[in-house]
């Protein structure tokens, strides 16, 4: 037949009405690409520089001539490369309030701070696990109460920061030595639920005869309550028969510490 093409199904009539049909056969000229913008030099020039000015300051004179945003940014250079980071160790120091806030933060408010994606986040939370076990190497198997300021800084940094309430407990050997540092149960923001029955059964498990116990405020304030108060001495009553000491109860804020026996209140 002639005088008549069968329409394509896929609608493309430019190649079939009017025009030369042998074009479609042939390689169409590519578009010309628009340019990619030039690389800011100077900008890189000025955070590079920045950069080695902050380390030259560090290396020269230490951690005490550095901000704790310029201590937080020092690090960041190492888990962002590619980018200036003075503007983000500002923006966590400004949301979390000091450095051991933005270190104790939980990985998903990290994330809220632009420029933090979850890998930094991650790091910055390895980093505060390191620091932790720094800490408890410096009480585990050596006499607690003589050294009491490691314990405090330990239990500071493992619970100040920490969303909900815990209840910590280490367990002490006869030459008061730790044995044993374990979380016993999280409740909510501002209770967490203890039975001083088992905390004395897990005592005489481990073989323990004295015990500290430790529980944190989300508040931040440390100032004991009337339950944690009526709590202690019900663990007191219940562990003494047993040979059991109860040598302090801890209770951790964001900005201190309370010590019920440094209170008088047990």
């Amino acid at each position: 037949m002639t005088g008549s093409r069968r329409r394509p199904q896929d609608g493309s009539d430019d190649l079939f009405e009017g025009g030369d049909e042998r074009g479609h056969f042939f390689e169409q000229p590519a578009r010309p690409r628009a340019a990619e913008p030039a690389p800011d030099r100077d900008k890189d020039k000025h955070y590079h520089g920045h950069r080695e000015r902050l380390r030259a300051r560090f290396r020269d004179s230490g951690e005490g001539a550095l901000a704790d945003y310029e201590i937080l940014e020092l690090l960041l250079f190492r888990l962002i490369p590619r980018r200036d980071t003075k503007p983000v160790a500002k923006a966590l120091i400004d949301r979390f309030g000091t450095l051991s806030g933005v270190f104790g933060a939980p990985p998903a408010l990290l994330q809220e701070v632009k420029g933090i994606g979850e890998a930094v986040a991650l790091d910055l939370k390895l980093i505060s696990a390191v620091a932790q076990r720094a800490l408890k190497s410096e009480i585990r198997n050596k006499q607690v109460l003589a050294s009491w300021s490691a314990v405090i800084q330990y239990c500071h940094a493992a619970m100040a920061h920490e969303q909900r309430e815990q209840f910590r407990i280490l367990f002490l050997d006869k030459r008061n030595a730790l044995i044993a540092d374990e979380v016993q149960g999280q409740g909510t923001v501002d209770h967490t639920p203890v039975y001083p029955r088992e905390v004395v059964r897990r005592a005489l498990e481990l073989s323990a005869t004295a015990i500290i116990l430790v529980h944190n405020h989300p508040s931040g304030d440390p100032t004991p309550s009337r339950a944690d108060i009526d709590m202690t001495k019900t663990i007191v009553e219940t562990a003494r028969p047993l040979g059991i000491t109860v040598h302090d109860h801890i209770i951790i804020g964001k900005d201190g510490h309370a010590s019920l026996k440094g209170l008088r209140l047990m």
